[in-house]
């Protein structure tokens, strides 16, 4: 039951699919990053079906990408989008580190956020407009991955605002069994990915690479905003990178 709990928490936390009413106590709320990941494959499988029906009905173009690209933000209310755009008004602010965290708290929204929202859906549009329903497992991949990595990162890298809410999971999530999850969960999206994975493994991982550098240089470690940013940077770069590979394979 407790693990069922922490199931219905993460999708409640994370998604915007609807959940039974469950107790968020800390002992329920202790796997809750274990099944983020999950929530990827929720997106996943509505990508498929959008690109299943693109197929029946002969959509193509920006129609096709423009709805691809919103799918993620209707499934998980934007959560994570959020993060980012709290994170590029952050970074154009050119303040000191106290003042960027001050930054991803504000909840009002500043010109170079919705400038980075309207180019990432922009890069995104155009990038699904390209995909058909063979990209699916690929693409479903992507979405897991990202959380994956984002859920590893979540635990590994210290907290830069011990009272925001994702340092709240962190205090109470086993942090051992949710590192091993999202390691499983990573080699299931390398299995799905398949021989697409020379191309998106190393733009993934290339990501962590720098996002880590990032989190600990501009904001002292990481945050649920930074962590919101992560996840759609990775996804982004994985996203053109099953493109990409797609194309020369």
């Amino acid at each position: 039951m407790r693990w069922i709990s922490s199931l219905v928490i993460a999708f409640a936390t994370y998604s915007r699919i609807p959940m039974p009413p469950v107790e968020w106590s800390e002992e329920n709320r202790r796997y809750a990053l274990c099944f983020f990941p999950l929530v990827g494959l929720a997106v996943g499988a509505d990508m498929a079906l959008w690109l299943w029906l693109c197929g029946l009905l002969g959509i193509q173009g920006f129609l096709r990408g423009a709805v691809a690209a919103t799918l993620p933000i209707l499934i998980t209310g934007g959560i994570h989008m959020d993060g980012f755009m709290d994170t590029c008004d952050a970074m154009a602010s050119w303040q000191p580190m106290e003042k960027r965290l001050e930054i991803l708290k504000d909840s009002h929204i500043g010109a170079f956020a919705a400038l980075g929202c309207g180019v990432y859906l922009l890069l995104s549009a155009g990038l699904y407009s390209e995909c058909a329903l063979r990209d699916a497992p690929a693409l479903a991949a992507c979405f897991l991955l990202s959380r994956a990595m984002s859920g590893y990162f979540s635990i590994a890298l210290p907290p830069a605002r011990p009272g925001g809410m994702l340092a709240g999971f962190s205090a109470t999530a086993a942090g051992k069994t949710v590192k091993i999850t999202c390691a499983l969960y990573f080699f299931v999206a390398c299995l799905l990915i398949g021989r697409r994975a020379y191309f998106v493994l190393p733009a993934a991982l290339g990501v962590a690479v720098y996002a880590k550098r990032f989190c600990m240089k501009y904001f002292g470690g990481i945050t649920g905003d930074l962590a919101g940013w992560f996840l759609q940077m990775n996804e982004l770069f994985c996203v053109s990178a099953v493109v990409l590979g797609g194309k020369l394979l």
